[in-house]
Order: structure tokens, then sequence, then C-alpha cells
């Protein structure tokens, strides 16, 4: 397995824990005015882990990697993650994001590092990529989980 699969699978065995230390009081607290709680990162987490997977998926039964963006805050609000038992959150978050661990330790790896000219990544990437440079797969799922880790250190950050 690619180191950046064991590193990411080891981000969330030892995240998990961590992020059930947290108390539902802390866990409902917005980082700062106009910022989201710890339980809406989570929920944005899970809402990204939903519609990565989707992309995932499809990036290997299609030729290109156009996909639509989302709502964020939309999503985040529509779910009311606020209103939502902080360990089930957090199970919810741990549970999807090692099935995609999963998937993505399973992609066709002939599709894996398949340049693609064609895509939408200068729009939904969170390091994104000019509409006129290939990418591939890969970078989308490796994407994915900077863009975890990016969240991630934003809780721990706020850690009491």
């Amino acid at each position: 397995m690619d180191q950046w699969l064991d590193n990411f699978k080891q981000t969330i065995d030892s995240a998990a824990p961590r992020l059930l230390k947290i108390s539902e009081p802390q866990s409902q607290q917005p980082r700062a005015e106009d910022h989201w709680s710890s339980k809406q990162i989570i929920g944005h987490l899970i809402d990204s882990a939903a519609n990565n997977h989707a992309r995932f998926v499809l990036g290997q039964l299609k030729d290109d990697l156009v996909f639509p963006g989302y709502d964020q805050n939309g999503w985040v609000k529509t779910n009311h993650y606020q209103d939502a038992p902080w360990p089930q959150l957090v199970e919810l978050w741990r549970a999807y994001n090692l099935h995609l661990q999963h998937v993505m330790a399973h992609a066709d790896k002939s599709k894996l590092n398949t340049p693609c000219t064609l895509h939408t990544l200068q729009e939904i990437a969170f390091k994104t990529v000019p509409k006129s440079e290939p990418v591939t797969l890969e970078y989308l799922m490796k994407d994915y989980v900077d863009h975890l880790n990016h969240h991630l250190a934003q809780i721990f950050t706020d850690e009491k």
C-alpha cells in the first residue's frame, strides 16, 4: 500500500479518539465569530466524504474528472450538525473515512494515474489546478486527504 494511504489510515485511527475527548459543550463552540464549531467542521468533513466518495467511484467509471461542486454552508446548515450528538458525528466521520481509504486503496491502478485534461479541479479541489493542466484521480484523492488534515488541524488547534 502507498505511504500516503497508510498515513491517511493512521490519521483516521489517531484522530477519532482525540475527537471523542472533546466534550459536547466544547464541540458546539464556534472557533470564532462567523466560524464553524467542531461539530460543524466534522459535519463538513462528512459532507466532503459523501461528495468525494461519488467522485472517487465515478472517476474510475468515466474518462474525465468533471464533477459538480456543492454548497458547503448549505449542506452544513441543512444537515443540522450543530444539533447532532458529538460522538455520533465522530463515529460517522471515522467510519466513512475508513471506507474511503478502502475505496482509494482498491482503486483501479490504471485509472489512478491517467492524466485527464477534462476536469473541474480548478473549482472543486482544495488545492486547485488550472483548467489547462491535466490532473489524475490520485491527485484528487490526495487533495481530499489534505483537505481533511487541514480541518482536523483547525479542531486540534482549538483543543482545550
